[in-house]
This record gives structure tokens, sequence and C-alpha cells, in this order.
């Protein structure tokens, strides 16, 4: 079947047969024509079968006819990421060559003012992350009463970022008649629950089974140690070794993790590039755009860049932190073999990642092969190049390197006293010994082997105390009242 039978207007066919494309995907052949007839869809397709298109097309056709009202959006897309949302925003511009249609961008990152004048001008289509949309309309920037067809994009994605509640809130405000695109790769409880309340006698299309993955990504695991040199070891040998690495994207569970690899491949003269949540909406938007073009190959990521994100022949994916959830490791894998394509995609595991990777092949119906990677790593050398000290060789013990051994420090009497007496006053600078009287030798105590030996006790009265170390002021006798 080919696109010019799904009932596309002549302007939409047009600029799909300008992008090169001929033959629509499977859920793009089974929802089209769903949308087309203003019904409510709920599609789930693994990642990189073209369900952004499936969605975008219909639209187009449908916007041709009706006018924008100010500050009166006509359709809603919602999206998890300001990636993602961008990514919309791109197909529209190519698909909608010919179409004089006003599209908005409202992502955080960018400032209000600028967002504000684009709605006042009116737009046919608003392309959102549910936290920014909510500050417009709280504002009284923005009235969703107008609008008739609601997508909602990367559900599951919505779920784990904590997205429910705002997309709750936001349904509420959209007018009850609205047509409604629900579009997700997995399908856990709590998305049955959504769909359940706020979709109409939806039409289910499924192209494949909620949480497969491509059969095209070929998949495997490399057993590495529980250090984290050893593990960035293990990832430099795999990038070193891999024939046909063309570009990669390298995931990281927590943004703090992605800074340091980040700075450790660089140090080891990798090209590449960071993307991660903290960071601001240019700085990734640049490293996307460097990635995409080829100018940077690798990739560290968070799972920010796990969804959605279109970004073509991307050869391998390498899991340096196995993911927690067991549905992010089939997105992660998905930005690779998209399209047709071939694609691979290692995981580096430790000991502590077994039952991560035990739930997901439970997840996925299939075991994930082991793969060996010769030679072992080499620590002192990730050490050195990231700012640690090298492990220096021991000095030899022989008996000239030996130090003199310390004996007990002795009183001026001559006799031995414990080494706790420096808690008590005694000073780290080196005191001049004086010589003892002869009488002084001869009454002193020899102490017995066995017990502790403890300074002599000074008769005050058959021995006057030694008072050379007060200051003079201080031994002036003291008049007593009278």
């Amino acid at each position: 079947m080919s696109f010019s039978n799904l009932g596309l207007s002549d302007k939409v066919l047009a600029a799909v047969a300008g992008a090169g494309y001929t033959t629509p995907t499977p859920i793009q052949e089974q929802s089209i024509p769903h949308v087309l007839a203003r019904r409510d869809v709920l599609g789930i397709a693994q990642t990189g079968t073209g369900k952004t298109a499936a969605f975008v097309l219909p639209m187009l056709t449908l916007l041709e006819r009706g006018r924008a009202r100010a500050r009166m959006p006509r359709t809603l897309i919602l999206e998890p990421t300001r990636e993602l949302a961008a990514q919309v925003k791109e197909n529209f511009d190519k698909y909608g060559i010919g179409q004089k249609l006003n599209v908005a961008l409202l992502i955080g990152g960018v400032s209000f003012g600028d967002q504000d004048v684009k709605l006042t001008r009116g737009v046919d289509v608003l392309i959102a992350t549910p936290g920014r949309l909510l500050d417009h309309t709280e504002r009284g920037g923005l009235l969703l009463t107008g609008v008739e067809l609601l997508v909602i994009d990367e559900a599951d994605r919505m779920l784990d970022m904590g997205f429910i509640p705002d997309i709750e809130r936001i349904c509420k405000l959209v007018p009850f008649t609205r047509q409604t695109l629900f579009f997700t790769a997995t399908m856990p409880n709590e998305i049955r629950r959504i769909t359940e309340t706020f979709l109409h006698n939806p039409v289910r299309v499924e192209v494949s089974k909620p949480a497969s993955t491509a059969v095209t990504v070929s998949q495997s695991q490399v057993t590495t140690g529980r250090e984290p040199h050893e593990k960035r070891e293990t990832l430099r040998r795999l990038l070193r070794d891999a024939a046909d690495l063309k570009n990669a994207i390298i995931f990281c569970n927590r943004k703090r993790e992605v800074a340091l690899l980040h700075r450790s491949l660089q140090k080891h003269g990798f090209s590449v590039c960071a993307l991660h949540g903290d960071m601001d909406q240019t700085a990734r938007m640049a490293a996307l755009d460097q990635f995409r073009k080829g100018e940077l190959p690798l990739l560290v990521a968070s799972d920010v860049a796990a969804r959605g994100l279109d970004i073509p022949e991307v050869s391998h994916v390498f899991n340096f932190d196995v993911p927690h959830h067991p549905d992010d490791y089939v997105h992660r894998i998905g930005r690779t073999g998209r399209a047709g394509r071939t694609g691979t995609a290692i995981s580096i595991v430790n000991a502590a990642d077994q039952k991560s990777i035990a739930a997901i092949e439970r997840l996925i119906g299939q075991s994930i092969p082991h793969i060996e990677l010769p030679g072992a790593a080499s620590p002192s050398e990730e050490l050195a190049l990231e700012g640690g000290a090298p492990l220096q060789p021991a000095e030899p013990r022989g008996r000239d390197s030996r130090r003199p051994r310390r004996g007990p420090r002795r009183s001026e009497d001559g006799a031995a006293r414990p080494r706790s007496a420096k808690s008590h006053g005694e000073t780290s600078r080196p005191v001049k010994s004086r010589q003892p009287a002869p009488q002084q030798l001869a009454n002193a105590e020899v102490p017995s082997i066995g017990r502790p030996m403890t300074p002599p006790k000074h008769d005050a009265i058959s021995e006057p105390a030694d008072h050379s170390h007060l200051p003079a002021f201080l031994l002036r006798p003291v008049r007593a009242r009278r």
C-alpha cells in the first residue's frame, strides 16, 4: 500500500514524496485512516516505527480547513521532553511545505515573552511540554477551549517523568468533544487507566506486542568489574574494537555519571558530547545538532535521549549503566536499528546488575547473549588520566631501609614514661635533657618486666620542685591579706 491510498490531501502527498517516502509503515497504515475519520486512536508500537508521522500527516490534512484564533490553538501535542517537542515541530516544517500553518513550540529554557507573541498571533498547532503549557494557562495567556484534536505522545515516558497529574489537569481543560490520539510503546497499568478515562471508544492499533524489541537490533552483554574505572575501561575497549561503529549513544542512569563519563572519554581522546536534563536548552540542542551532523560521533546521555528521538543511522547503543526499569531498555536500544536498518546494542553488566538484566530478559521474552573481551583492564592508566595518582611501587624493606625504632621516652630523671604524656602538656619541640644528680640516679627505681613504666613520684619535702620553666613574675611571693 502507498500513501496515496490513505486519504491524505494532495499537498501532504507531495511533501511526503518530496521527502523520499513511498510506503507507509504498519503503524502509519493502520492509524492514518482512523485519524482522518475523527476517531480516537490508541497506538501501540515499538520505538522507531514512525509513530510521529502517523499523527502529523493526518493532522496536516485536517488543518487545511479552518483558521486559528488568538490564544486559542486548534490542536495540541504533548511531549515529555524538549527534544521530542522540537523534533515534532521539525516534522511539521518538513511535511507542511506549501501550507500556511502557524506552529508554536512551548518548552522550557525559552523566554515567555517570545512564546506569548506567537500565541497572540494565533496558532494552528501547539506543541508543548506539560509544565510550560500549564504555566501559560495559569498566567491567563492561553485558552484550551478551542482544541479540536489532542495528541499525547510517548505516554509511558510521561508516566516515568511524573507528568501524569499534569496530563489529567490538561485533559480537563480541553473540550470534552475533542479527538484524542494516544501513542505509547509500553502499556503499564497507570497508562491503561488513563486511556480508559480520557479516550472515548478508541480504535486500538497495535503493530507489535508491548515492550518488544526490533529484530534488526543485535543485542549482547559484557561482564565487567564493580569498580567505576573497570566499567570505563570496558567501554573504551568496546569503542576501539567495534569495526563497524559509525556513531553511538552511551546511556547512563544518572546525570552525574553522564558528566563524569563525558570528561573521562574526552581525556582518552574520544570525540564526544553530553546530554542530560540539567543542561540549558541551548547546550542541549547544540549537542544534538553536533551528533546529528556527525561532528561528534559519540553522545553520552541520560534517559532524556531514550524516547522518540529520531537520529538517523545510529549504529551502536551502549548501556554503560543497566536501566533500573526494564521498559527503559526497550526505548534505549530503539535508538538504533530504525527504519529497517541494522544496529548493535551492548550492555555493560557487573554483579550488581544481574537482577535488572533478568527483569529485562523476562520483559522482552529472550535472553541476551554474553560476549567476551580479550585482555584485561589497566586501572593505573585510568587513574593517571582521570586525575588520580597511579599506584607507586613500594620501597624495598631491607635492613638498611628500616627506620630506627623509637624507644620509650625518658623523663628528666632517666626513667621511662608513657607516650600519653604528650597529651598532658608535652610539646613537639625537642627539649634539652638535664643531667640528673648522682644521688637521684642511685635512688631511682628500676622498673620490673611486665609492669607498666610509670614516672616516679617525687617527694615534695625531701626534693624541692623544679620551677625553672616558670616565668619570674609567677615566682614572686604572694602576701596574704590580714
